[in-house]
């Protein structure tokens, strides 16, 4: 990955669909986040004062959009939004991020998605969603877009819109030649189907056990979750455990040990390692290498707040990288 001129929060990008190949297309969700910040998360039927309330755009398809931007990758976003002043909002940010909004479709009924995210002092969260339009993306509006999808190198998708509009687009970019990239979040059942379709699958240790069954709490119970990804057909799995990521292929695997930041919101956390992880195979970049990409930029992602606003751009993850590549020649 060179050390290029990075597209910068406030840089609008001229990026767009009729321009040919493209890095990363990302198929999923778009919401509106309303974040309140306080010290700790209330326990059930408690209320807690916080300290500061921020409205933001988020969901997972537009984080990952723009943290691919955000890296230097030229990526466009297939979802849907509704026709109310937030849709117009967040189609706004996407643009003036860098991403080609050519396929965010507008919902004549339904509202565009909504997030309610309880953000603790420690970076913990807990977030309620209401999907809105994202539900109503379908198999038929990821048909009608395969011409965008057919131009993509990487297909990244998340599972906050419906699993039939998931299946399609990964067939359809795997047919098409792309590598497909699918972050298991929020959780569901997948099929053996679409697990073969799919290159790398992304969990953190909640969503591999809800898909696997497998309780992940070290690097031995995160490998057992992934080669039960990889037994039921899909390529590679990079699952998060207690203290790091684990990249689990067919020939071998990585241990990543968390990277030592200081955390403040890890908001989107999750989304940044999958585009890391995105961008850089869209860059040729091997699977290892792009794990550590992905892996960086996660964590780099948790020591900014906001979702969109807080991804790193690619010179802070090279420069992160390299102070990583230091601290273990010194230990060594």
């Amino acid at each position: 990955m060179s050390d290029t001129a990075s597209n910068s929060p406030g840089r609008v990008v001229s990026n767009t669909a009729s321009e040919g190949e493209i890095d990363v297309v990302v198929v999923g969700s778009v919401n509106t986040d309303y974040t309140i910040s306080g010290p700790r998360l209330p326990t059930p039927g408690a209320t807690i004062q916080g300290s500061e309330f921020r409205i933001e755009p988020g969901g997972k398809g537009a984080n990952q959009a723009v943290a691919a931007i955000r890296l230097g990758a030229r990526a466009a976003l297939l979802a849907r939004v509704g026709k109310d002043d937030r849709g117009a909002f967040s189609i706004q940010q996407l643009q003036f991020a860098g991403v080609d909004t050519s396929a965010v479709l507008r919902d004549a009924q339904a509202m565009t998605g909504a997030a309610l995210v309880m953000l603790a002092e420690s970076g913990e969260k807990q977030i309620l969603t209401a999907p809105g339009a994202n539900q109503e993306l379908s198999a038929a509006d990821v048909s009608s877009a395969s011409g965008l999808l057919a131009r993509a190198k990487v297909v990244l998708l998340q599972l906050e819109i419906p699993m039939a509009a998931v299946e399609a687009a990964a067939r359809i970019g795997r047919a098409a030649g792309a590598r497909v990239v699918l972050d298991a979040g929020p959780a569901a059942p997948l099929t053996e189907e679409l697990l073969r379709d799919v290159h790398v699958v992304r969990a953190n240790s909640g969503e591999a056990e809800v898909l696997t069954g497998v309780r992940v709490h070290d690097a031995a119970s995160a490998r057992r979750a992934a080669e039960n990804l990889l037994r039921r057909g899909a390529g590679a799995a990079c699952v998060g455990a207690p203290g790091g990521n684990l990249l689990v292929t067919r020939e071998n695997e990585l241990w990543l040990p968390h990277i030592a930041v200081r955390a403040i919101d890890a908001t989107g956390a999750g989304d940044a390692l999958s585009a890391g992880l995105a961008f850089a195979l869209a860059q040729g970049q091997p699977l290892d290498e792009a794990a550590r990409i992905g892996h960086a930029a996660a964590a780099l992602k948790t020591t900014k707040p906001g979702a969109q606003a807080g991804m790193p751009t690619r010179a802070e993850v090279l420069a992160l990288l390299q102070q990583v590549h230091r601290d273990g020649a010194r230990r060594n």
